[in-house]
Order: C-alpha cells, then structure tokens, then sequence
C-alpha cells in the first residue's frame, strides 16, 4: 500500500481489521478468544499512527453475533437465542451489514485509528 500512488489528500490505503465485542466483555471460558480480539482493539490505534505518515488509514470493526457460516452450523433455536439477545434489531448480523460497514469507513477518510461496534447494542453476558 505504501507504494500506492497517493489521491489529493495523501490517502493511499485502508486495512480494517475484524475484532470482536468479546474484546470488550469477554465470556466465561473465553478468555484466550477475549485477548486475541482485545489485542486487535489494542493496536488499532498504534497502528494507525505508525503509518499515518504513509497515508494508510487503519480500522477495527468489532462485530457482535453475525450470521456466518460457523454460526449457521448451530441448530435453529441457538441461532435464534443469540439474535434474540441483541436489543435491536433483534436477530443476527448479515454478512452484508458488515460489508457495508467497512464501505462507509473507505469512503470516508476521516475515520482512521477507530474501533467500530456493530452490535445492534448487544453486552455479552458472561
């Protein structure tokens, strides 16, 4: 991306990085899924700084329950259990809501070394 030739505003790339709300409320036995998502949300910011300099904006987006495929192996009444935990709306996250999430950040090149919530205002219980 360094090497990318910069527009107008000195912008020549964006890294999104998916963490995890589990970065913010981790689970009971999830301790090691907590760190390694809390270490993305950790250098978001270091990061964004270090290559500021190069016009390389950097991004986390920390995602609640999603519909993947992992998720879609789970019997119905689990699936839907977890999106009846999200406030609202109240079911799970599509694939396409995260995609276009990570849209507005490149179109908008102000946002640079933030971490993202896309939960529908869901807290994990422990």
């Amino acid at each position: 991306m360094a090497q990318n030739s910069p527009d107008p505003d000195g912008h020549r790339g964006l890294v999104v990085n998916t963490a995890s709300v589990a970065a913010f409320e981790g689970q009971v036995g999830q301790a090691a899924y907590s760190a390694s998502k809390g270490g993305i949300v950790a250098m978001t910011l270091p990061i964004a700084r270090d290559l500021a300099s190069l016009g390389i904006r950097v991004v986390a987006i920390a995602p609640g329950v999603f519909s993947t495929p992992l998720l879609d192996g789970l019997p119905e009444r689990v699936r839907s259990f977890l999106g009846q935990q999200v406030p609202f709306p109240s079911r799970l996250g599509l694939p396409a809501e995260f995609a276009h999430l990570v849209l507005a950040v490149a179109e908008n090149p102000m946002v640079n070394g933030e971490v993202i919530r896309l939960d529908g205002a869901l807290r994990m219980q422990p």
